[in-house]
């Protein structure tokens, strides 16, 4: 009989790194050329490429009108931009909650730092701050994601328990109590506006998203991706149980909190400029695994890039489905990854059976 470690090692074969990231890559490049090409006014993709390539200062002899020029880099790139950064935030956060719970259902949403940025942003709209500059939103939103992972760790820690399932019962409490604290708020509002605004954030989405929110965001989400990257041989070692990975050198504590921090700091980012987006965190790597395999070392960055990948084509398909009206990318995101989650748990059903 086989044991669990020669299991675990069996599924994580990976295939070449370099390839399938260079892949992913110009699969990205191409999302994003589309994207900002697709629209009410739809600019030709030549025309998208000479212009992009004029923005990085390469000489070409493509020309392009400049009202196109200015569709492209001032509207439509920055909302690219930043679908591409929420996208690579929860596809990374959902690969790495699954990691270390050892649970392929694991999300950030579930351990309370959605609900925590949920419930900022809708005191930033309550209290009437969203108004005064649109900087604020995002940055109570961000504050509000800190806040509850940090509820959370202090409970676990004083409770000396070293259980991760400990860890994700306290976030399910958060997750509930802030989400109670954020209806209590929206049953309040005075105004029209106000619930309105509130719940079309709490829907996810990405109107009037600026060069400003790229700014505040980027730095964020791409330094603490590429940090948590760096962790796939421990989660991999991780997959073995605690003592496995101890006696291989891994510090589970330091780990643990670790990327649970970074996993707080990036999700709360992404959500608090885009709103509450579902799915993407448990879709992405449950496809990925079963084209690449289960090794973090790889998995990892290919989330981030496939995370990508999929927001900016949801948010493409909510801004064109039912044109003229624009849909939110978190309802479409739903509508695409419900139905595409349930295929996978029924065939991960079927190979458990066989």
């Amino acid at each position: 009989m086989k044991s669990v470690s020669e299991k675990v090692k069996k599924r994580l074969y990976r295939p070449n790194t370099t390839i399938t990231i260079i892949i992913l890559l110009i699969l990205l490049c191409i999302s994003m050329v589309v994207a900002v090409s697709i629209g009410p006014i739809t600019i030709p993709f030549q025309q998208t490429i000479y212009i992009f390539l004029d923005k990085l200062q390469i000489k070409t002899s493509g020309t392009f009108a400049d009202q196109n020029a200015i569709v492209i880099t001032e509207i439509r790139l920055p909302r690219v931009i930043v679908a591409g950064l929420v996208g690579c935030s929860l596809a990374v956060s959902g690969v790495t909650m699954q990691g270390l719970f050892r649970n392929p259902l694991v999300e950030p949403g579930f351990i309370g730092i959605s609900s925590g940025a949920a419930f900022g942003a809708v005191l930033a709209i309550f209290f009437g701050l969203a108004s005064i500059h649109q900087a604020i939103l995002p940055i109570l939103a961000f504050l509000g994601a800190l806040f509850a992972m940090a509820i959370i760790l202090t409970v676990w820690k004083v409770s000396n328990s070293r259980s991760v399932a400990m860890l994700l019962l306290l976030g399910i409490g958060i997750n509930a109590f802030f989400s109670s604290m954020t209806n209590v708020l929206i049953a309040s509002s005075s105004t029209e506006q106000e619930l309105r605004g509130a719940l079309l954030w709490l829907q996810g989405g990405l109107e009037g998203t600026t060069w400003e929110h790229v700014k505040i965001v980027a730095p964020i989400i791409i330094i603490g991706s590429v940090v948590i990257s760096l962790f796939g041989r421990s989660l991999n070692l991780m997959l073995l149980g605690d003592e496995q990975a101890q006696s291989s050198g891994v510090n589970l504590k330091f780990v643990r909190n670790t990327m649970l921090t970074i996993v707080a700091l990036i999700t709360g980012a992404a959500v608090a400029v885009s709103g509450i987006i579902s799915f993407v965190g448990l879709v992405v790597p449950h496809m990925l695994r079963l084209v690449i395999g289960a090794d973090h070392r790889l998995l990892l960055p290919a989330s981030m890039i496939t995370g990508a990948i999929f927001l900016i084509l949801t948010d493409l398909i909510s801004r064109m489905i039912l044109q003229p009206v624009t849909l939110q990318i978190g309802v479409v995101s739903a509508m695409i990854g419900a139905p595409i989650f349930i295929l996978l748990i029924l065939r991960s059903s079927r190979r458990m059976q066989g």
